[in-house]
């Protein structure tokens, strides 16, 4: 049964633009997909969908499971609730995934983002993460929202096909280790080696924030740190860049890559 909605005060709709912040997003464990790619990606990897809002005259998304409330609204009213200046006709509120940790990491190659707080390069890098066959990554405090919108824009649903996980910076040596995974971070030291000197395929990667780079403290467990080679003139890349060359770097040197 789908419902029909024109009032732009209605209870559903004010929640829906509540969603734009962290702390409701957190309070309520909801989060907001704002078009209709990242819809079919979070249906596809099985994100709970509770609901689903589609102006006059757009289809639901196929494969809507029975249980997800239908609601239809004139397309005024889409404009006032969608957060898009140009809404694509489609908003689907999906119940917000828990961010913890296991206690064993799996063996594999993980993306560390300390302190990264622009949505848009958090969500880049989790893109490239799973671009370049990533395990999971891992966002130390200070890190922008993985279910914000912008971050999830940008990331092009890669946030529900990869495992990110909330981990405290004292956590992590003892996660790493257990798992048996060093940890290399991007940064100018006395034992920092050229990226392609060293073996990526099983390790941590970790990318600091834009303005302050990795933190003294996440540095300080690093096995080692590494260079990216460039142009002399060039001081350095920004988050998301450095992310992508050092994936890319690592995915090349898995067997048969």
């Amino acid at each position: 049964m789908t419902e029909y909605i024109t009032s732009r005060r209605n209870p559903l709709l004010e929640h829906i633009r509540k969603l734009d912040g962290v702390s409701y997003r957190r309070k309520t464990g909801a989060f907001l997909c704002d078009s209709p790619k990242l819809v079919d990606e979070a249906l596809r990897h099985g994100v709970t969908v509770e609901c689903v809002v589609a102006a006059e005259g757009t289809a639901f998304p196929e494969g809507l499971p029975g249980t997800v409330r239908r609601v239809t609204v004139p397309g005024d009213v889409m404009h006032s609730v969608s957060p898009l200046p140009t809404p694509q006709g489609v908003l689907a509120v999906c119940a917000l995934p828990a961010l913890t940790v296991p206690d064993t990491l799996p063996a594999g190659r993980y993306v560390v983002l300390d302190g990264v707080q622009d949505p848009g390069n958090v969500g880049a890098v989790l893109r490239t993460a799973d671009a370049f066959g990533c395990t999971g990554a891992l966002l130390l405090p200070g890190c922008a929202d993985p279910y914000s919108l912008k971050t999830l824009r940008a990331s092009m649903g890669a946030v529900f096909r990869l495992p990110v996980y909330a981990v405290d910076t004292e956590q992590l040596p003892g996660l790493l280790a257990a798992a048996g995974l060093p940890l290399y971070g991007t940064a100018l030291r006395h034992d920092t080696v050229d990226v392609r000197r060293c073996d990526l395929r099983r390790c941590a990667l970790v990318i600091g924030s834009e303005g302050q780079g990795v933190s003294d403290e996440v540095l300080s467990l690093c096995r080692e740190t590494l260079r990216v080679p460039m142009n002399p003139h060039c001081e350095s890349l920004n988050a998301a860049a450095a992310a992508a060359v050092l994936l890319w770097e690592a995915y090349r040197n898995e067997e048969g890559n």
